[in-house]
C-alpha cells in the first residue's frame, strides 16, 4: 500500500461527504413526459389541488366538517367534556411499595433523591406518590409528597414511618 492511500487521507472539511445513498436528488417536476412527472407535474387533473397557490390546510378533511370544529366547546374546567382539558389537574408520579421492597434494605431512609438514583420516580419536578401495590416486609422511613391510605397502612404495619414532603 502506498502512504497516500484512502486510510491515510486526512479527514477535514474538504473530505466530508454524506453516507452513500443517504441523499437523493430533488424531484424535478414538469420536465417532460419521460421524467414520470411531466404534464400535470404530479398534481393530477383539475380541482383545487391542481391550481397554483393551492395549499393543503392542516386538519382539512376534504370539505367535511373538521374534527376541531365538530367538537363541543363547553367552557369551564369543572366539566369533563369542556375545552380546557383539565388545567387544574395535579400530576404525580407513582411509586409502588413493591418497588421499595426490592430496592431498599430494612431501616433505610428512603428519600426522593434516593428513589431517583435507584431508577424510581425519574421525572424531575413532579411530586411522588407512594401507592400500595405489592407487600412490604421491612421497616422503611419513606419521604414522599403523598401516600395512598393503604400504602400508609402497609408501611406502618411493617414498622416503618411515612413523612409527607411539601410539594
Amino acid at each position: 500500500m502506498s502512504p497516500s492511500g484512502p486510510e491515510n487521507e486526512r479527514i477535514g472539511l474538504h473530505s466530508l461527504a454524506p453516507a452513500a445513498g443517504s441523499r437523493r436528488p430533488r424531484k424535478r417536476v414538469g420536465r417532460g413526459e419521460g421524467s414520470g412527472t411531466g404534464k400535470t407535474s404530479g398534481r393530477g387533473q383539475k380541482g383545487a389541488g391542481s391550481r397554483s397557490g393551492s395549499k393543503r390546510r392542516a386538519a382539512f378533511e376534504g370539505g367535511q366538517m373538521p374534527i376541531h370544529m365538530r367538537m363541543r366547546k363547553l367552557r369551564g374546567p369543572h366539566m369533563k367534556k369542556s375545552m380546557p382539558f383539565e388545567p387544574f389537574r395535579t400530576h404525580t408520579q407513582p411509586v409502588n411499595i413493591s418497588a421499595l421492597e426490592e430496592r431498599f434494605d430494612a431501616g433505610a431512609d428512603v428519600t426522593v433523591e434516593l428513589m431517583q438514583s435507584k431508577g424510581l420516580a425519574t421525572r424531575k419536578g413532579v411530586p411522588v406518590k407512594v401507592l400500595a401495590k405489592g407487600e412490604l416486609s421491612k421497616p422503611l422511613t419513606v419521604h414522599a409528597h403523598a401516600f395512598s391510605a393503604t400504602a400508609r397502612e402497609r408501611i406502618e404495619a411493617a414498622g416503618g414511618t411515612c413523612n409527607v414532603l411539601e410539594a
